[in-house]
């Protein structure tokens, strides 16, 4: 990015990994300055994130800012597109059956199917693709309703409301995408509770030794989920993706393990 031709940088996060990383980056090469606007954890209405987003835009309409949000700047999808790439690399060329991975603004999904299809189309891979499954919260599921109603748009969650903070996003941008790309892998959206993810969380620390964050959890917990009901045969390769580690909200696990 020519950092010269701008004065200000905003994007509108969580509070997670996607404003922890601009920083360093911005950093690094001298760049501009970072204005975040937290959406509250994920903890009341759509409001929020829509008063951030119209701030950002009236920022950007004026000049001297770039808005770096989710699916807003030129390059973080090619960046996503390493996570099929790595993938395809470690599964030697020879794709899994299904891949799982929690969705909020959904650009990893996006990634990675971006991915898979160009491997495709330059001839490292052949056969059948892998079935993408978007992952979302009960407590805020838009692309899981839309894909049940067979719509292409996403409607915004009212009350977003799960401790999976980084999948509580109640409109994505990239809701199309998304949902296109579920349908063309023969794919799935699934939601689950918390209780369902926490417990997850907490299998997959004892049986084995990976503190898995809350959203990491719940593509675990739709891995039973569907193992349960068929959707995954006993003979499935399956890799659900664990987007961070557990210690960036200790809270989560220690207010889940008070409570059990």
């Amino acid at each position: 990015m020519p950092t010269s031709l701008l004065t200000h940088l905003q994007c509108a996060s969580c509070g997670r990994d996607h404003d922890a990383g601009l920083p360093q980056n911005l950093c690094a090469c001298g760049g501009p300055l970072l204005a975040r606007y937290d959406l509250d954890r994920g903890a009341g209405e759509v409001g929020p994130a829509a008063l951030a987003g119209a701030v950002i835009a009236a920022a950007v309409a004026a000049g001297g800012w770039f808005d770096a949000g989710t699916l807003r700047e030129p390059y973080r999808i090619e960046g996503k597109k390493t996570i099929g790439l790595e993938l395809l690399e470690q599964f030697g060329w020879s794709p899994p059956d299904v891949i799982v991975c929690p969705t909020g603004g959904g650009v990893g999904l996006i990634g990675i199917d971006k991915a898979l299809t160009e491997a495709c189309r330059l001839g490292w891979v052949h056969g059948p693709q892998p079935r993408l499954v978007a992952v979302q919260a009960a407590g805020c599921a838009p692309l899981v309703r839309a894909f049940e109603r067979g719509e292409r748009r996403v409607t915004p969650w009212p009350r977003p409301s799960t401790v999976a903070f980084g999948i509580g996003v109640p409109k994505p941008l990239g809701d199309f995408l998304v949902l296109d790309a579920i349908d063309r892998s023969g794919g799935c959206a699934v939601a689950v509770e918390d209780a369902e993810l926490l417990a997850a969380q907490s299998a997959c620390a004892r049986l084995e030794g990976l503190f898995a964050c809350p959203e990491g959890a719940a593509g675990l917990a739709a891995v039973s989920r569907l193992r349960a009901a068929g959707w995954i045969r006993p003979a499935d390769r399956v890799v659900a993706l664990n987007t961070a580690t557990g210690l960036k909200y200790p809270d989560v696990a220690t207010s889940a393990a008070g409570a059990g």
